[in-house]
């Protein structure tokens, strides 16, 4: 199997703070992350002045009387800022990507150079979208959150035919509410989008804690993302649904155990069992003394330890035989 690549997804919980934002892309490179992502958007060109936030947003920002892109603009780096984040990613040695939202934010990228693009769940419906994705002919990681299985169709068929091949495409699975309810994950439904379409799929969690993108790994995700921030109880809307660095090292720690775990599914007797095979299993032994010439039966054998005599699946080719020398209690049984 494939080292599963997991997303550190910083995306706006750097709360428009250039140093904050330099400050995550650290976390990330400490926790063992492959990646670390963040989220690239002009709000004017993302949403109109009347667009409402989420019910989460609301919650998670405490904020009733503010728009959406009031929050957007709140929050959001400059275009600007990109290249920086870019640059200090290289700097400390992790690879760098950031989702666009917009037409121009996709142009920004790809002239910094990004050869892997994320299509975030809510533009799974936007045609002049995905297409300037697809023309791009680059790797993509797609999100599924609040799609259906006609809608991901959708998708797949712009993307192909507008020039990024099949085997360049990513599926996340994925649940748009921050946080998740366990009941609403539906994990097996990335199984289902393996086996409908033929991808490769991955899992983009917004779950509290790190058992469910565990369990994601276990299941065939080669791709996982998580949130994570400084501090849950910092001010934003992507905070509360985030792992805190030390959560985020744990959960890059346990799935890399769990790659290793997995294994090659190959049933055979590992290197460090071998040696337990002797000390674990049985073999035929006398259970009273043996004298040469008596027959041997289920009176006079017995199984024990250790098993390195005959073993006991010969158990009935041996009885009715003739002892052909004596036996003490206990003695392996040779021919």
């Amino acid at each position: 199997m494939s080292k599963v690549l997991i997303i550190a997804e910083a995306g706006v919980n750097h709360n428009a703070d250039i140093l904050l934002a330099k400050r995550l892309i650290d976390i990330a490179k400490e926790a063992g992350a492959d990646v670390v992502k963040f989220q690239t958007a002009v709000p004017e060109l993302v949403m109109t002045e009347h667009a409402l936030k989420a019910d989460y947003q609301v919650e998670n920002t405490g904020i009733l009387n503010e728009s959406q892109i009031e929050m957007a603009r709140r929050i959001h780096l400059p275009l600007s800022a990109y290249k920086e984040l870019l640059d200090y990613s290289n700097k400390v040695n992790i690879k760098f990507l950031s989702t666009p939202f917009d037409l121009v934010s996709i142009k920004l990228l790809e002239d910094l150079g990004l050869d892997i693009f994320k299509i975030p769940s809510g533009e799974i419906t936007n045609l002049p979208y995905l297409r300037a994705i697809g023309q791009l002919r680059k790797e993509v990681i797609l999100s599924t959150g609040m799609a259906n299985l006609d809608e991901i169709q959708s998708a797949l068929n712009v993307l192909i035919e507008y020039g990024t091949p099949k085997d360049n495409i990513t599926v996340l699975h994925c649940n748009t509410d921050y946080p998740t309810n366990m009941l609403d994950v539906n994990l097996r439904a990335m199984q289902t989008i393996a086996d409908k379409f033929g991808v490769k799929v991955g899992y983009s969690d917004h779950t509290l804690g790190i058992e469910v993108p565990i369990a994601a790994v276990a299941l065939g995700a080669s791709i996982i993302e998580k949130h994570f921030t400084l501090d849950k109880n910092m001010e934003g809307p992507d905070h509360k649904a985030s792992l805190e660095p030390q959560e985020l090292k744990a959960m890059v720690t346990a799935i890399r155990n769990i790659e290793n775990a997995l294994g090659d599914g190959v049933k055979l007797p590992s290197t460090s069992e071998i040696v337990n095979i002797p000390v674990a299993r049985k073999s035929i032994v006398a259970q009273m003394f043996i004298k040469k010439g008596d027959v041997f039966s289920e009176k006079n054998l017995t199984v024990k330890r250790p098993g390195i005599g005959i073993s006991p699946m010969q158990w009935d080719n041996l009885i009715g035989q003739t002892a052909t020398r004596d036996f003490q209690p206990d003695d392996l049984i040779v021919l």
